[in-house]
């Protein structure tokens, strides 16, 4: 355990190279990867959202492929076609851009709701079907995608059933003072992005999402994430609270949280870490509540409030 550990943490500094003063935004991406669940990277251009996604893909030593969305990308770029060889008689199949381990969904808010579908279907089946045939994507398969705030020129907001299949939703912000002054210098001369090397392999980066996956909870943390989840459902300022689907995401994260931190169990502070990933893309918030200034983390942060901490030892 304690070596594999390590490792996720040789991929964090590797990619610290590239991006100064995020450390808590890339341990969440970390933790997403581990618990083989998808991003979305949403803030202002120009804060380091692709950056950062390169950055994991040459750390993991991943195969990976970007698709910079616009309005004409089309299903078959991402999934693949079909293409008829005449002097086969027979139909070829060209990989779409899915056909990688790590894919840069650059944009993702800027094309068509139609391709947007096609891109989501693979990230929840795992498969491209085309022309009839079911085609497995690469293992490990992760999707970085990256949008633009709502309101930019040209942009196709996802939808909340869309919204809900990546399993965090990340904004970055921009650079404190010093981390701006120090990015600066030091990109007058290199790319930083060439000094990211492979730490780890595609192999072991399976071996350390099974790994993950198999960290304990016990089940009066069961319960906690499950109330936590219904108390932002019967919020009076939420429209929409967390889905079962966003409490499955709550449990995986939380585990590889402790994953990251060298437990090979998890404790309360792990979830209440994961709350905010995973909740905060998750929350419709009512009209009411948009007026008076609220915000989804006020849900989530009541939710806590409301619902008791277990402790050690406690019965369910």
């Amino acid at each position: 355990m304690e070596e594999k550990w390590n490792k996720s943490h040789l991929v964090m500094d590797e990619v610290k190279k590239t991006i100064m003063g995020k450390d808590d935004c890339i341990e969440k991406v970390m933790a997403a990867i581990l618990a083989r669940g998808n991003v979305l990277l949403e803030d202002v251009p120009g804060v380091g959202k692709t950056e950062m996604a390169i950055a994991f893909s040459k750390a993991c030593g991943l195969k990976s492929n970007r698709v910079q969305f616009t309005p004409d990308v089309m299903p078959a770029d991402i999934t693949g076609f079909s293409i008829y060889k005449k002097d086969t008689e027979s139909f070829v199949y060209r990989p779409g851009a899915v056909m990688c381990n790590l894919l840069l969904a650059d944009e993702i808010n800027r094309t068509s709701p139609k391709t947007q579908s096609a891109l989501l279907e693979v990230m929840e089946e795992g498969t491209v079907t085309v022309d009839g045939v079911t085609r497995q994507v690469p293992r490990p398969f992760i999707v970085l995608a990256t949008q633009n705030p709502v309101g930019s020129f040209g942009t196709q907001r996802l939808p909340e059933a869309q919204m809900d299949r990546f399993l965090i939703c990340v904004s970055m912000g921009y650079p404190d003072l010093e981390d701006e002054i120090a990015m600066v210098k030091s990109r007058h001369r290199n790319r930083p992005l060439d000094q990211v090397q492979p730490v780890i392999s595609g192999e072991e980066l399976l071996d350390m999402q099974e790994e993950t996956e198999n960290i304990f909870i016990h089940d009066a943390l069961y319960k906690y994430m499950t109330l936590l989840a219904r108390d932002t459902r019967e919020n009076e300022h939420a429209e929409l609270g967390l889905s079962p689907r966003g409490t499955l995401a709550l449990g995986k994260m939380a585990r590889a949280y402790a994953y990251i931190r060298g437990r090979s169990y998890c404790v309360p502070k792990d979830i209440k870490a994961a709350l905010y990933d995973v909740g905060i893309h998750r929350i419709r918030l009512s009209q009411k509540a948009r007026i008076n200034g609220k915000k989804p983390e006020d849900i989530l942060e009541e939710a806590l409030a409301h619902v008791r901490e277990p402790r050690l030892g406690e019965r369910v």
